[in-house]
């Protein structure tokens, strides 16, 4: 299939990234990324969703800390990024899952148009039920108790090996109904 159009580009060339530089992510290049998932949608515009930028090394370290703990891991499980966009919504709403995945799907496609590497690293809703997790979002000045964890962006620069490519994609996902 060819792509002429620069978003669905951005969509096929996408991937995860498992291996970082050090360098640190540009403010313009940040702030476009967060832009993005700020305009995600949202269920009846609710914008549930809250993004916690970190670029504090032992904020990510702690973080990095807890998510290895619940896998049962001792490595780095944010392959050392420089950057985490922490992805939170209102417990409350019924749809802050769905409105925190949207927000980290633009946020990916986002880092990929700005030239970011990006992954989606799982367990943030129970980093944030751990009392490690609730102490870094009171320090954040966020109420552990009105937000649930949704994702983990990693961002930054990949490393050489950071990123495979793309599967073939499997035939059969699609059932047209006419």
């Amino acid at each position: 299939m060819q792509i002429t159009n620069e978003t669905l580009n951005t969509i096929h060339t996408r991937r995860s990234c498992r291996a970082y530089t050090a360098q640190q992510v540009e403010l313009d290049k940040l702030d476009a990324v967060i832009d993005a998932g700020l305009w995600a949608a949202s269920g009846m515009g609710r914008q549930s969703q809250v993004i916690a930028a970190v670029q504090d090394k032992d904020a990510i370290a702690k973080l990095s800390a807890i998510n290895a703990s619940i896998m049962g891991i001792s490595g780095d499980p944010f392959y050392g990024a420089p950057t985490v966009l922490v992805v939170l919504a209102r417990r409350e709403v019924p749809t802050a899952v769905e409105d925190g995945s949207l927000t980290m799907g633009s946020m990916m496609l986002a880092a990929e148009s700005v030239g970011l590497a990006s992954c989606w690293v799982h367990r943030a809703k129970e980093t944030f039920e751990t009392e490690a997790g609730r102490q870094l979002l009171a320090a954040w000045s966020l109420d552990p108790d009105a937000y649930i964890g949704v994702g983990n962006l990693i961002l930054g620069y990949a490393a050489e090996g950071g990123v495979k490519p793309a599967a073939a994609r499997k035939e059969g996902r699609v059932v047209y109904v006419k």
